[in-house]
């Protein structure tokens, strides 16, 4: 029962990050959801099925919590636990810190600044982060095969989305100035001091 609370709790408040966000974004007259719009080939493709799927995780990961199957040990599942709010609070300070910036997909047409400070200079990428953090908690709370291969799914259409969609488009966008964070931020977590090497 107690792992029931924690997962819906959790899942509680990470979509309620996500679309509270949204809602304010459009008070303001900003267009949150842009997966998929005014684009076409890879990127278009990536983005709907990124969105598709980003859906349907969470309605698996609901069945999954009332069945409440537990294949796994009670330490994995506290592992479990720990993750998925690890992911939680990752994800929030990630859409706290990216302000009127944070868009889902890649917006094309709006203006929008570089973050690079707070959370975004240990990880490029914190949000997608906390959905795989959220992602991986909730399985091993939980573990079932159609959850499991879902998440894992989901997990790799966000990192494609991240290296054939926002990392081309930031750098077309900010050019240098992302280059150089890109030297200096890991895509996940982590900061490295990566030097050229010159061939002699």
């Amino acid at each position: 029962m107690l792992f029931q609370i924690t997962g819906i709790a959790a899942l509680l408040i990470f979509y309620g990050c996500y679309f509270m966000k949204m809602f304010l974004q459009r008070r303001k007259g900003i267009v949150t959801d842009q997966m998929g719009k005014g684009k076409d080939g890879r990127a278009k493709y990536i983005e709907i099925t990124m969105k598709i799927i980003a859906c349907l995780v969470p309605v698996a990961e609901i069945v999954s919590i009332f069945l409440n199957s537990d294949p796994f040990p009670v330490r994995v599942r506290i592992g479990g636990a720990l993750t998925t709010l690890a992911g939680v609070v990752v994800f929030a300070v990630s859409v706290a810190e990216m302000g009127d910036n944070w868009r889902a997909g890649v917006a094309g047409r709006d203006k929008t600044e570089l973050v690079i400070t707070g959370i975004y200079a240990v990880s490029r990428n914190p949000a997608f982060l906390g959905f795989d953090l959220v992602y991986m908690g909730i399985v091993l709370m939980f573990f079932n095969w159609p959850l499991f291969m879902l998440s894992c799914f989901a997990m790799l259409m966000f990192h494609l989305q991240i290296i054939y969609v926002e990392e081309r488009f930031l750098m077309e966008t900010f050019g240098d100035e992302y280059r150089h964070y890109r030297k200096r931020v890991c895509r996940y977590l982590g900061r490295t001091q990566r030097r050229r090497m010159r061939w002699r």
